[in-house]
C-alpha cells in the first residue's frame, strides 16, 4: 500500500513551516537521509540550530558547533525528543532526545520540539485531517513520546504495541499510561474496531 506525502504529517514539515515562518536559515544536525528534504528553503535573515536523530553525526565537533550557534542567540529546533530507537540490529540505540537534553544543558535553554512528544505535533497532524483530539487514536510502540505525549495532547485514546522498540513493563514506566496494550498494529485496529 502507498501513502502519499499528503498522508504524512511529520516533524520535517513542521520545521520547514517553523523556519519559513520566522525567515530564519537553518544549521541542521540531522541524519544525512533528511537533507534532501531541506535542501530548497530560501535563505533567513535569522539562523536556528535543528537537531534531529543525526546517528554517527553526533560527535563532538557537530555538537559543539551547533553550541556555539545556540550560545550566539540561534533559534533551537528539535525535530523529536525521543530517548531510544530500536535500531537495525534489533537492538536499542540513543535517539535525538539525549543529544538535546546535552545542547539544552550546555547552552541554558530548552528547545523547541516540533515533533512528538510536543502537543501542538499531534494537534497540528489532527488539524491537517480535521479530526478533533477526542475522535482521534494514537497507535504506537513508544510509551512515552507516542502514548503518554498523545495523552497528554488531549487525544482520547492511545495504544501501546507490543512492537518495534517495546520493552517488557514500558505501559508502567511513564503517565499518562496507555488506554490499552495490544499485540500489534492488527490487534490495535481489532482494538478500535470492538471499541467504536
Amino acid at each position: 500500500m502507498k501513502v502519499g506525502a499528503d498522508e504524512l504529517f511529520t516533524p520535517v514539515q513542521a520545521a520547514r513551516d517553523w523556519l519559513k515562518t520566522h525567515d530564519c536559515s537553518a544549521h541542521f544536525l540531522i541524519h544525512p537521509e533528511l537533507e534532501p528534504d531541506f535542501r530548497d528553503l530560501p535563505s533567513g535573515s535569522d539562523i536556528a540550530v535543528v537537531i534531529g536523530d543525526a546517528a554517527d553525526a553526533f560527535d563532538y565537533a557537530s555538537l559543539n558547533a551547533a553550541f556555539r550557534l545556540l550560545s550566539d542567540g540561534a533559534a533551537f529546533l528539535a525535530l523529536a525528543d525521543n530517548r531510544v530507537f530500536k535500531d537495525a540490529d534489533g537492538k536499542l540505540s540513543l535517539d535525538a532526545g539525549p543529544f538535546v537534553r546535552a545542547l539544552e544543558f550546555a547552552c541554558g535553554r530548552k528547545a523547541t520540539v516540533l515533533g512528538k512528544p510536543a502537543r501542538e505535533f499531534f494537534l497540528s497532524a489532527l488539524a491537517s485531517m480535521d479530526c478533533p483530539p477526542g475522535a482521534a487514536v494514537m497507535v504506537g510502540d513508544d510509551a512515552e513520546s507516542d502514548v503518554a505525549g498523545a495523552l497528554r495532547a488531549g487525544l482520547s485514546v492511545a495504544l501501546l504495541v507490543r512492537t518495534g522498540k517495546y520493552r517488557d513493563g514500558d505501559e508502567m514506566r511513564f503517565e499518562p499510561q496507555p488506554t490499552g496494550v495490544v499485540e500489534d498494529i492488527a490487534a490495535a485496529a481489532d482494538w478500535v474496531l470492538a471499541h467504536r
